[in-house]
């Protein structure tokens, strides 16, 4: 049988019309605020007595036409690279949060090797890394040295790797103790409890600063433009050379931005949506 439907009092109809005015006038208010703030920094820049020299060298729309062709090519060899450079660090990060998770005691020198990699890596800056892959390795002149951009994009896998690792270790170790030991009591090996009971909890928990990493990536993708391979920041610096014209470089700046706001987007509704599924939880 269908649910009768329950009258409303015209004292709830009346909070529904107050709470639908006040939506408005936010709305209204927020607008007309942002509105006014643009237009006092829009005519705080152009009034400067240089505007017009810089609009001619970073804001050229003949110049971004130009270079737009040359640096969307590179933006692709930027996806490519942001790609396999996610994946493969989300593999290293868990393989080491795994180890520095491990307890046992003949475990103690993996445990340590992983604590130095982590610290190592967290620490040193990343374009240090890339000089040292991309020109040192080549040094050594070993045979079957891979490509510049697989050394560069090794570079990007090892720092980033460290960083997924203290965030994949944090989310093992919110998982509540007592729930490995039930794992382990209902017969379940360290193996299996780790697949079945921990890593789906804590991936979950930790989706939010993963995703936070990715669009970090993304960005510093683009310093792979310092070891010669042309991405989008080294074909902008090609053009550049050309034309003796920033503006490629601001054309390619908003590319990435472009790239960027899908991966912010799913960050912002993933970060909502498990504050909602945890406040859910503590209300239960």
């Amino acid at each position: 049988m269908p649910t009768p439907t329950v009258p409303r009092s015209a004292v709830q109809l009346e909070r529904e019309a107050y709470r639908r005015r006040q939506t408005i006038l936010s709305v209204v208010v927020a607008a007309v605020s942002t509105a006014v703030v643009g237009g006092l920094l829009l005519a705080a820049v152009t009034g400067a007595p240089g505007w017009r020299r810089v609009r001619a060298s970073f804001f050229d729309p003949h110049a971004a036409r130009e270079a737009l062709p040359a640096v969307a090519r590179g933006l692709l060899l930027n996806l490519e690279l942001l790609l396999f450079c996610a994946a493969g660090a989300l593999l290293l990060g868990l393989g080491l949060a795994m180890l520095r998770t491990l307890r046992p005691a003949v475990f103690f020198p993996l445990r340590a090797l992983a604590t130095g990699y982590t610290y190592t890596f967290r620490g040193l800056p990343l374009i240090i890394t890339i000089y040292v892959f991309a020109f040192g390795v080549p040094g050594l002149r070993l045979s079957g040295t891979p490509s510049v951009l697989v050394l560069g994009g090794t570079a990007l896998v090892l720092t980033y790797g460290a960083y997924i690792a203290e965030v994949f270790r944090a989310g093992i170790e919110s998982v509540h103790p007592s729930q490995l030991a039930a794992a382990r009591s209902l017969g379940l090996t360290y193996r299996q409890t780790m697949r079945h009971v921990v890593l789906p909890q804590a991936v979950r928990r930790v989706a939010p600063p993963l995703l936070n990493d990715l669009v970090a990536m993304q960005k510093d993708v683009g310093l792979i433009s310092l070891a010669g391979p042309v991405d989008a920041i080294r074909a902008a610096q090609i053009e550049t050379s050309v034309s003796y014209n920033y503006t490629p470089y601001i054309l390619a700046g908003v590319l990435f931005v472009l790239l960027a706001i899908p991966l912010v987007a799913v960050t912002d509704w993933v970060t909502v949506r498990a504050a909602r599924r945890q406040s859910g939880d503590n209300g239960q």
